[in-house]
């Protein structure tokens, strides 16, 4: 079957193919000119911040590199040189992890393709690097076995260095008509794009679907600026390419940015606080900035990390609630995954190769989990405000396998007893057997209003959460 670039027929393509409702877990990467400067709170905004005058990043851009009209942001892509990138490192590490998925952001807002692109010369593989990163990443994640993700931010160049006005703004390098083609011409703050610049956002795209087959196609806040006209010829050649070439593509995006039942929905920084009819997917980053709004994405300097714990839990809260997690990794201008960030993943990756039979190839059961530990709000960029959450060994979460095991996750370690206070849907009789992954003991457990579970003698290799896999007949 082809699509039509309507949205009748679009719609009639599953949002979620089944190997994302499979792997839960990916790993993409912000990786491009703004990890030489490596100034937060979001790294990957440097070059549209440092031209304001009221930024922290003009006032360090002054100390560190003068002023950016004698050295502007693209003065910083001779320092991107990428001297100890090797993809199969990458690859290596985010299949260590865990990932089933992974993928380079492909452009950001400043418009450095990141792939031999035709449409620009500003591009990885003819400057900085000098070569095709995208290209590269490909082969070396699907060797691994991974899906294939591409992440594009290149609507949000439509403005991106010409944004600040008046007082504030600094004209630097950006408003040198030698560099138009690198920095976009003013736009006066009007976010629908000229026609020659939607005609470029449509090409790049196609020649992304194109020569890179993603099987995931992810895009940023800017998707919801571009014509719909443009939009839906965009998804329907990325469809129909994927039939073509026999895969089952999957489109993320945020918000209303496209037709609902078109795609997964994307949550920056955040999470639902109960399950949803519809499969989603948690953007997070690795890194942990103290910004309610913000994360570094992108190599920061000094950047403070988030824990294994943290993110572990950020999982299974997800995965029980019928959505994924796709986490950000800021590699050095130099291509190495910072020592911290790698900790991290494989920490991550230690847990997963316990417990990842409640995780990969399950579905979430009748409800999510129970237990006194509540999220705050539910949506976007709640993550600042669920900071100090705690959970107890009274926090569950629940998923469903292949089987019909019903894996019940305890967000704590109990010595004693686990008790499960809601479970409606078990009867005595249908209850075979429970252990605790990464332990080999049989359980003991009474089922009377409640469902009381003993603790094994010892503790799994692995803690953080500790997964009570309940066979049933």
């Amino acid at each position: 079957m082809l699509y039509e670039p309507n949205w009748r027929s679009l719609r009639q393509h599953a949002p979620a193919p089944q190997w994302l409702k499979d792997a839960k877990f990916g790993i993409y990467t912000h990786w491009g000119i703004y990890s030489v400067p490596a100034c937060g709170p979001n790294g990957s905004w440097y070059g549209n911040r440092m031209y304001c005058s009221e930024r922290p990043e003009h006032a360090f851009h002054l100390e560190h590199y003068g002023d950016p009209a004698k050295f502007g942001y693209k003065d910083f892509i001779p320092m991107f040189t990428a001297e100890r990138f090797d993809p199969d490192q990458w690859a290596e590490l985010f299949a260590k992890a865990g990932a089933r998925f992974a993928g380079p952001v492909a452009e950001h807002h400043d418009g450095f393709s990141m792939w031999n692109t035709s449409y620009s010369s500003w591009n990885a593989a003819t400057m900085g690097p000098r070569r095709d990163v995208v290209a590269e990443l490909e082969q070396a994640y699907r060797a691994r076995g991974l899906k294939f993700l591409c992440a594009l931010h290149h609507f949000e160049h439509w403005g991106f260095f010409q944004h600040w006005t008046g007082e504030q703004a600094v004209p630097g390098d950006r408003l040198d008509p030698r560099y138009a083609e690198f920095y976009g011409r003013p736009t006066n703050g009007d976010n629908r794009a000229d026609q020659a610049f939607l005609d470029r956002w449509l090409g790049k795209t196609k020649e992304v679907i194109d020569r890179f087959s993603p099987d995931a196609l992810w895009f940023d806040f800017g998707l919801r600026w571009v014509r719909e006209d443009y939009k839906r010829a965009m998804i329907a050649h990325y469809f129909n390419h994927a039939v073509q070439n026999g895969q089952d593509p999957c489109l993320m995006w945020k918000g209303a940015d496209s037709v609902v039942g078109s795609g997964v929905v994307d949550l920056e920084l955040g999470r639902f606080s109960e399950m949803q009819h519809n499969e989603w997917i948690t953007d997070s980053t690795i890194d942990d900035s103290q910004h309610p709004c913000e994360g570094g994405w992108g190599y920061v300097r000094g950047t403070k990390y988030k824990s294994a714990d943290q993110l572990i839990h950020y999982l299974i809260d997800n995965v029980s609630k019928n959505g994924y997690m796709l986490l950000n990794v800021g590699p050095k201008p130099d291509g190495t995954i910072p020592e911290e960030a790698e900790r991290v993943l494989l920490e991550i990756g230690r847990w997963l190769a316990q417990n990842g039979e409640a995780i990969y190839e399950t579905t979430p059961w009748l409800r999510y989990g129970e237990g006194p530990t509540k999220i705050e709000g539910g949506g976007g960029f709640n993550e600042h405000a669920n900071r100090a959450l705690r959970y107890t060994a009274r926090d569950f979460r629940f998923t469903v396998g292949k089987d019909n095991t019903l894996y019940a996750t305890a967000l704590a370690w109990d010595d004693n007893e686990y008790e499960i206070t809601r479970p409606q849907a078990l009867y005595p009789g249908e209850i075979k057997r429970i252990t605790m992954l990464g332990t080999d003991e049989e359980l003991s457990f009474k089922l009377d209003g409640h469902l009381h579970i003993a603790a094994p003698k010892q503790k799994p290799p692995v803690g953080i959460a500790y997964t009570l896999k309940i066979e049933r007949s």
